[in-house]
């Protein structure tokens, strides 16, 4: 029996040992250690202190900084996930505004590890379930705003809509103007990813009335200025788009923000849209280009070179060898598209200009394109009206039409009948009064 308890208390003596004090010692203990393995479990024993002194709790603010450092450096999402939920207890004995702050930290962090989408949703999910129950608002609206920025990258848009609804009413009521111009953008996007264009630039007008009346960061005004360039590119007015994307790129060039390099692919766009192709090679020589040297500033410049030479087949080889900076931009996709469609047509107009009855085959050799690619698109110009013609699909040919020339006389000969035909009512009238 006595050895029993003596076993049960040593047991006792060893679990109330297991920790380590949180002190400056320990701490230096933990960045003394061979390895990152070594650190990580110093600083979660420095976490286990039962101690809550004020100076106990700032070195554990400080052990739960160096600890998501590590844990971030290791890719170990899901330990930091669980780090979250164990220090719930620690949070009741800091500010509010101190929880906040490493709550949306760990979520940052989480963020940093890639592939880790699923883990940030449900992750965000979880903390807006706790800060409900305990009635932290001010983090809970941040942390769903963060949520739904996660549910539009991941193209869940009913359910990013549903939430952003509430939260808007939520917000505008409490008159947090940062945080309002934050979810007004971000519900912008959601528009526009969605389609709806005139409820896209509502919400942005919103955000850019919300910004005026506080002080915003130059990263958020960025923000601002970049998805204002995106919706006027939309509306094919490529000059203004032009200048809000050059507003976005000095922004977010100043701060070194990787979105820099988004805002100059953009405004390259435009050049392109605009038919001014050949300044393209002028904007990526200048000082601010040649910091962003790389694949997405190269597959502009292909794209620019194929318009200048009016080449489909460069065009097609840029989209092929620049596929993810081109087609899975889904911005830089839709504006291409259309150019796409613009030179295939210009170029097909310019081949079949000298024939009134040529083979579909011989326009496709010719045009370096699969024969029906060149069929559909020939069809689709004719029900557009672009050229007069039919398919013989039977033979193979496309019969041009001869452009039936009206002469200027005829109209104006209709037009001098009409008028006669007027005075001459007007005169019969005049005389059936006079001979009444």
């Amino acid at each position: 029996m006595m050895l029993f308890l003596q076993k049960e208390v040593t047991m006792s003596s060893l679990m109330q040992s297991s920790y380590l004090p949180a002190t400056t010692e320990s701490m230096a203990k933990a960045q003394e250690a061979k390895d990152a393995s070594e650190s990580i479990s110093i600083l979660y024993r420095v976490l286990e202190d039962p101690s809550s002194s004020a100076d106990a709790l700032r070195v554990k603010e400080l052990a739960i900084t160096n600890l998501t450092n590590y844990l971030t450096k290791e890719n170990r999402g899901e330990d930091l996930r669980n780090l979250l939920t164990q220090l719930r207890p620690f949070f009741a004995l800091i500010p509010k505004a101190k929880t906040a702050k490493i709550v949306r930290s760990i979520i940052d962090a989480v963020a940093k590890i890639p592939g880790t989408s699923e883990l940030q949703i449900s992750l965000c999910k979880e903390m807006v379930e706790w800060t409900r129950a305990e009635k932290r608002t001010f983090l809970r609206q941040r942390v769903e705003a963060r949520l739904a920025a996660l549910l539009l990258e991941n193209q869940e848009y009913t359910e990013a809509l549903t939430l952003l609804s509430g939260l808007i009413k939520e917000v505008r009521r409490l008159d947090d103007k940062l945080l309002l111009v934050d979810i007004d953008l971000l519900e912008s996007k959601l528009h526009f990813s969605l389609r709806n264009l005139p409820k896209a630039k509502a919400s942005l007008t919103a955000a850019r009335t919300a910004a005026n009346a506080i002080y915003v960061p130059p990263s958020q005004q960025g923000t601002i200025d970049l998805q204002s360039g995106i919706l006027h590119a939309e509306e094919k007015d490529y000059k203004t788009a032009y200048s809000y994307f050059f507003e976005a790129f000095e922004a977010f060039s100043s701060l070194e923000d990787p979105k820099a390099i988004f805002s100059l692919k953009y405004m390259l766009l435009c050049k392109i849209m605009v038919n001014q192709a050949d300044d393209v090679a002028g904007i990526i020589s200048s000082k601010a280009g040649l910091k962003y040297l790389g694949p997405d500033v190269d597959a502009m410049k292909a794209v620019a070179d194929a318009y200048s030479k009016r080449s489909l087949k460069y065009f097609e080889t840029a989209l092929r060898d620049y596929k993810s900076q081109l087609e899975e931009d889904p911005i830089v996709h839709r504006h291409l598209s259309s150019l796409y469609d613009t030179l295939l047509e210009q170029n097909l107009c310019r081949l079949i200009e000298p024939y009134s009855r040529v083979e579909i085959a011989h326009v496709a050799e010719m045009i370096e394109l699969p024969i029906s690619h060149v069929e559909k698109k020939l069809s689709q110009m004719i029900l557009d009206k672009k050229f007069a013609g039919t398919l013989d699909q039977g033979a193979g040919c496309l019969i041009i039409f001869e452009d039936t020339k009206t002469e200027e006389i005829f109209p104006a000969t209709l037009e001098t009948i009409t008028n006669v035909g007027k005075v001459v009512d007007s005169l019969y009238m005049r005389s059936a009064k006079i001979m009444a």
